[in-house]
């Protein structure tokens, strides 16, 4: 283990000049949500995925910010995000998390009460798919993945250049370990 800490030492003073001269460092208003990686920690069941998991936050931002990072479990198939709001589209909360396909049935936008308020609720099939809110019946759906399958009905095999891309994806992994 010292010698992969020795590396990550060094890849980090390497790239800190870098960082220093462009000017480029992160800041929490440029988290990318949407270029989130795959687990590397080994799955639960077969088919698992994540949802983003929060519960009544302020703002989407600060639900994708601060989202539990869990598996979903095996009676869950769906991400679901349900987006509270008043008339003039601020949010009033945002709750996301795994679902079953019986809770998915209440998607679109319905009014609340008298308060003025509408809560848009959407569903998708996917890892960690729910990285955006609802906000009007356009995007309050139930997205579902369609199977890729060819003529036979069997699923389709990898193309040449996913392959490649794995091969490439687990020598450097295994060269950033040793």
């Amino acid at each position: 283990m010292p010698a992969m800490g020795a590396s990550w030492c060094a890849l980090a003073g390497a790239l800190l000049p870098f960082l220093i001269l462009s000017g480029s460092w992160v800041s929490a208003e440029n988290i990318n949500f949407y270029n989130i990686r795959p687990p590397l920690d080994p799955t639960p069941f077969p088919n698992s995925f994540k949802c983003f998991t929060c519960d009544n936050a302020v703002d989407n931002y600060n639900c994708n910010r601060w989202a539990e990072d869990r598996w979903c479990p095996e009676s869950a198939r769906y991400c679901l995000a349900a987006h509270l709001f008043t008339a003039r589209g601020e949010s009033t909360s945002v709750t996301k998390r795994c679902a079953t396909g019986e809770e998915c049935h209440r998607v679109g936008c319905h009014r609340r009460g008298d308060s003025g308020h509408t809560e848009c609720v959407s569903c998708c099939e996917g890892m960690i798919c729910n990285v955006e809110i609802p906000t009007n019946a356009t995007n309050a759906v139930f997205a579902v993945l369609p199977a890729r399958r060819t003529a036979a009905g069997s699923r389709a095999r990898p193309s040449l250049a996913a392959l490649v891309a794995l091969v490439a994806l687990v020598a450097l992994v295994t060269m950033a370990l040793s």
